[in-house]
Formats: structure tokens, sequence, C-alpha cells
């Protein structure tokens, strides 16, 4: 019940396949380990492009978990719980190979944090999308610097205010969230592959120089998303909150 996280290494390519049974909800033993991984992985020499991915084919990541999000009673729990995804997408930024996500189905909250954070992502067309923290009391301000990087301000905001609607794949690409999508995964591997191969086919330099045009501007994230953190850790103690989030959970 606590999910996992396994890793491969097959022909240069490092994989990492994350899994939770509550629909790929990430609790923060797994978001520190999956920033683990990621960063051990950028750090090897037999691994030159990374793919990031989930198990099950209707939840790429629900993002956070309500359970133990629930459970705060402090503030620094609070922002040790929203650090998590700060650690992955630091993760993402500073490894110098380049990540490729596989989303396969929706995307809610931090999964929409990481699907924008990786530097190519691939979905198929039911991967809907939804920051939905403001319908419980708090907010995407964690995941919004990677978010608002790849699709713009505007599209942030639509997604933010508008916290309990989906918004489509063809929306998503269309903002610049997917680079592609397909009627369907088996469709979407297949793309994924070619690119992959064409990818370990390259200049490891170049594609080292690559990463960092992509992310020019963002050197200052490490403390950003902390201070981001710590705001959703004083509103998940608030009453607010927490009633809206038991509310949630009642649906």
């Amino acid at each position: 019940m606590n999910g996992e996280i396994k890793v491969t290494i097959q022909n240069e390519l490092g994989s990492i396949n994350f899994f939770h049974p509550q629909s790929n909800s990430l609790p923060s033993k797994l978001l520190f380990n999956l920033a683990k991984e990621i960063t051990q992985l950028g750090a090897n020499n037999d691994v030159k492009v990374i793919l990031l991915k989930s198990e099950g084919d209707k939840t790429f990541c629900s993002g956070a978990s309500f359970d133990e999000l629930i459970a705060i009673s402090n503030f620094e729990q609070g922002l040790h719980f929203f650090s998590g995804f700060a650690h992955v997408i630091n993760a993402i930024r500073t490894v110098q190979k380049l990540v490729i996500a596989r989303v396969q189905g929706k995307a809610i909250g931090g999964g929409v944090g990481i699907a924008c954070s990786a530097d190519y992502t691939f979905a198929v067309k039911a991967a809907s999308v939804k920051l939905s923290e403001l319908a419980v009391g708090i907010g995407p301000f964690v995941v919004a610097p990677a978010v608002e990087r790849k699709i713009g301000k505007a599209a942030f905001g639509q997604m933010t205010i508008n916290a309990t609607e989906w918004q489509t794949a063809e929306w998503a690409q269309k903002n610049g969230m997917y680079a592609d999508i397909y009627d369907d995964a088996t469709l979407m591997d297949e793309a994924i592959n070619v690119l992959i191969q064409k990818l370990l086919k390259s200049n490891p330099e170049a594609m080292q120089h690559i990463k960092q045009i992509l992310w020019e501007g963002t050197e200052h994230w490490n403390q950003l998303l902390i201070d981001r953190a710590k705001i959703s850790g004083k509103l998940v103690l608030s009453d607010f909150t927490k009633q809206a989030i038991q509310s949630f959970k009642a649906k």
C-alpha cells in the first residue's frame, strides 16, 4: 500500500517507473525516493536519456497523497510534505540528461507539475489535466513555476482558478504541456521508442548544452520552490483547508 519505484538501465536508457495503488498518488516517501533516483540516473555515466513513467492505464499521477495531507498537524510536517514535489522538479531540472515523460492517463496537481517539468512529454488523448489545489483550500504553489514555464501564465491561471474542471489532452498540447499526443498507449510507446533511439545516437555533450538552455533562468528555483512549499505548509493547517479536504475525501 506504500507504492514503489522501479529503476532499470538498458542500452543507455534509464527508466523510472512509479506506482501507488491510490491512482499513482505520491506520498512524501515516494517523492523523495523519486527525486533521489532521478538524480542518481543523472550522475550515471551508463545513462544517456531518462524515461519517467508510471504503471496502470487510467492515471499518470493524481498528485499528493490526501491521506498524508490530512494528517499534517504542524508547519514542519507541512513544509516537509510540500517540499516533496519541489525536490522532484529540481531533480529533473538539474540533471544533465534529457528527461522524457510518458503520460498514459490523467494528470492532477503534482502530476501536472511532473508532466511540465519533463524536457519532452508524450501523452495519450485520454490524458486530461487538472490543477485541483484551490478546490481544497490550498493552491498549486510548488508546481506553479514548472507549469507556468511550460504553458504560460494565462493557461496556468485558467487551470488554477477553474480548479474543478478538466482540460483535455488537446488543450494541454496546444498550450505546450504535451509535445505529442496519441490515440492509445501502443502508438505512444512506438513514438517514444523512435525518439529515444534517436537521442541515444546523439552527442551527449550537445544534449547537455540543450538541457542547460532549456532551463536558463531557473537557477533560483532551489529556494523558490521551498518558499512556495512554506505557503502551502501554512495553508494546510487552516480550518478552512482541513474542512475542504474532509469534504473532498467524502465525495
